[in-house]
């Protein structure tokens, strides 16, 4: 057996050992259990979409799949991203590419002295119609190291898998959040730890709490950085009320239900297609509170590691 097909058969193991496990649960009202994410059987789950990254070393993303967001924001949207971080993105192999051992690889850089001008990469699927279907669930998971660094080395390191809103991509996302995000797997400043996020309602308070959201808080996330783990999300629409479960390594850590906010907030929120985002930002809001942005001692070069993206449904 390759190597790579044992990364492959790994991830569907991790898959498969989610669908039977329903421990150790982190919740936004602990007075409730979740449902078991057992609801259904393995066999039930139709893959989608997803991407191995095989192919040579250097190589540019399938134009099929992905899409490069470049700048420093959507043109017409919120500059900086809407979140204060201070790298360009760009498509150049220097900071994505794959990296011929099945990765995608976001490399965020350093040039001038001092903090200098950094330029990493933030990719999107092109496909914006992920959906759990009326009565049934949608499951984005993904395969992934964190950035390998920590300490003064690491500090602005922010490394996220996500998914926004469809309706966000028409017009640069100047309607978040009430059209959804989900944060699946964010680490910042090289710390041990993984929040996931809702993010929902109108851009500050409201019943999201924006712009910090529905969150876990932080989440210890032991060796995360040094090896590859499995970061995934399921909208669930045939629950009552409907659930949305984050889970990493098939341990279901945090879990919000559709009760928590207004049912309309909910629907604009999470009933409709998402697309996926993968980055690694420097700097910004969620850096600051934990040690702050770069400084000249940040390490530049240091990877975010994909092995594997894929995106499945269940009907109910």
């Amino acid at each position: 057996m390759s190597a790579r097909a044992g990364r492959v058969r790994t991830a569907g193991a991790l898959m498969a050992l989610t669908l039977i496990l329903a421990a150790c649960t982190t919740d936004d009202d602990p007075g409730k259990q979740p449902a078991s994410p057992a609801s259904g059987s393995a066999a039930a789950w139709q893959p989608v979409w997803s991407d191995d990254f095989e192919g040579a070393a250097g190589s540019r993303l399938s134009a099929g799949n992905w899409l490069y967001s470049r700048g420093t924001g959507y043109p017409g949207g919120a500059r900086q991203w809407g979140t204060n971080e201070i790298e360009t993105m760009t498509d150049d192999v220097a900071n994505v590419r794959l990296d011929g051992a099945g990765h995608l690889a976001i490399i965020p850089l350093r040039s001038g002295p001092g903090t200098g001008r950094w330029t990493s990469a933030r990719v999107e699927t092109r496909r914006t119609d992920f959906a759990a279907p009326e009565g049934g669930a949608v499951r984005i998971e993904a395969s992934l190291r964190m950035p390998d660094v920590s300490g003064p080395q690491a500090a602005g390191y922010w490394a996220a898998f996500w998914a926004l809103g469809a309706p966000a991509r028409p017009v640069a996302a100047t309607n978040w959040p009430s059209i959804g995000e989900w944060d699946v797997m964010e680490n910042v400043n090289g710390r041990d730890s993984v929040w996931h996020t809702l993010h929902c309602g109108v851009p500050v308070g409201g019943p999201c709490g924006e712009p910090t959201g529905i969150s876990s808080g932080e989440l210890p996330c032991p060796g995360c950085r040094s090896s590859f783990h499995t970061y995934a999300i399921e909208h669930d629409r045939g629950v009552t009320p409907e659930e949305l479960r984050w889970y990493v390594d098939g341990r279901n850590t945090f879990t919000v239900r559709a009760d928590r906010v207004d049912p309309a907030i909910w629907a604009a929120a999470n009933h409709h297609g998402f697309f996926v985002i993968l980055n690694v930002a420097i700097g910004g809001a969620f850096p600051a509170p934990f040690g702050g942005g770069p400084t000249p001692a940040t390490k530049p070069g240091v990877p975010m590691l994909v092995d594997r993206v894929a995106v499945l449904t269940r009907r109910g």
